[in-house]
């Protein structure tokens, strides 16, 4: 089956996330190495930990407590968590050196906050692709593109989603949908390409944009995927791959980045038909070593 792919210059958004380890100055440092290393899009996260956490869950220590910044998964929470006002500063940073400012939103709350900022789009994670009451808000209360990951989501879960947007006809303007396997990292046999191709066949004409959310290693699946059609390519990113936390394991250090993206858009630049039968660098060659009779 043949999928109109119509190519465009990849998007390649450098998930920070919480990569910054509740550092504010460590973010922007990682914003600059994201823009040095060509990406246009960083993305940041979200929470407000009490809303999105029961009291269980929220006092329980954290299930690997090597990661952990707090003696609770609630405190390790909230030690990464940025503020309104801070994130407030970030896209403002990001507005100031040419680099487009996102985030994650887990939240009711978190959601509302960030639409405040009138970002270019905004990101609803795998996790609480089901919260009905974030994605009404986000819907209803914003007008920026909503990018929505379906990792750990059936397929039965992903026609609810989309036909909730096209419940106000929102789908095809406004609603991107990242194929995406959770896990940090997801090894090779587990990123399942082929659910782009999936995705073309059920959404293409549904809604507006399909991408790829990586979480494996390396960064030559990340061109499979944009060959078959994913205009928004979106990785971990940090500065140290070792550092402290549960994501680093799973992003990009600048130096791929940097090759991810040079890569990216030598692939776009390649995904032509010859404009010629035979091209001018072909010419040269075929006059001095075609075989003539």
């Amino acid at each position: 089956m043949s999928f109109n792919f119509d190519y465009k210059e990849p998007k390649v958004i450098a998930e920070i996330g919480c990569n910054h380890m509740g550092n504010f100055e460590i973010a922007k440092e990682l914003i600059d190495l994201a823009k040095e290393a060509g990406a246009k899009y960083v993305k940041f996260q979200k929470r407000n930990n009490k809303e999105l956490l029961t009291e269980e869950q929220y006092n329980a220590p954290h299930p690997v407590p090597e990661n952990s910044y707090g003696n609770t998964y609630g405190a390790h929470r909230e030690y990464l968590e940025f503020t309104k006002e801070q994130h407030s500063k970030l896209k403002d940073y990001c507005d100031s050196i040419g680099i487009v400012y996102s985030t994650s939103v887990w939240d009711v709350t978190s959601a509302k906050e960030m639409i405040t900022f009138n970002p270019e789009f905004l990101k609803v994670p795998s996790a609480c692709n089901n919260n009905f009451k974030m994605l009404k808000v986000l819907r209803d209360e914003y007008k920026g593109q909503v990018q929505l990951s379906i990792g750990m989501t059936s397929k039965e879960e992903v026609e609810e989603i989309v036909k909730f947007f096209e419940e106000t006809d929102q789908a095809k303007t406004r609603l991107l949908i990242y194929s995406c396997t959770s896990g940090y990292p997801v090894p090779a046999k587990d990123v399942a390409l082929l659910e782009i191709n999936w995705l073309y066949e059920n959404y293409q004409n549904r809604v507006n944009e399909i991408g790829f959310s990586g979480h494996h290693l390396g960064i030559a699946l990340d061109i499979a995927a944009y060959t078959l059609g994913a205009r928004w390519i979106e990785r971990h990113f940090t500065k140290d791959r070792t550092w402290k936390g549960t994501d680093h394991a799973a992003s990009l250090e600048q130096d791929g980045l940097r090759k991810l993206v040079r890569n990216l858009n030598a692939t776009y630049e390649a995904l032509t038909f010859k404009k010629d039968e035979i091209l001018e660098i072909e010419q040269i060659q075929r006059d001095k070593l075609k075989n003539r009779k």
